[in-house]
């Protein structure tokens, strides 16, 4: 099985209390039972429930274009919601 990264949780983080801007972002990348790529996402304001999204992908090339779409829009950030995100945390397990 192919495994060219290991687990990992991605935290971002976009704050501005001025505008009352306060979002969480979250991506937990795995390798399941069966050797598949699982891309989970986890949004909404701190501290609140928030969303998820899990998606899975047959390789690795192909959760890293899930990544790097994932990552293109939140460099989007500024445009769209008026601050940046920030990485908080990157953790491997």
């Amino acid at each position: 099985m192919e495994r060219s990264f290991p687990h990992r949780l991605i935290h971002l983080r976009a704050l501005d209390p001025a505008r009352n801007i306060a979002r969480d972002y979250s991506i937990w990348i795995s390798v399941d039972l069966f050797g598949d790529y699982v891309v989970e996402t986890c949004w909404g304001r701190i501290g609140a429930a928030g969303q998820r999204q899990r998606r899975s992908f047959p390789d690795a090339l192909s959760a890293r274009r899930h990544l790097r779409a994932i990552f293109r829009k939140r460099r989007g950030a500024r445009r769209r919601i008026g601050v940046d995100y920030h990485l908080v945390a990157v953790s491997t397990g």
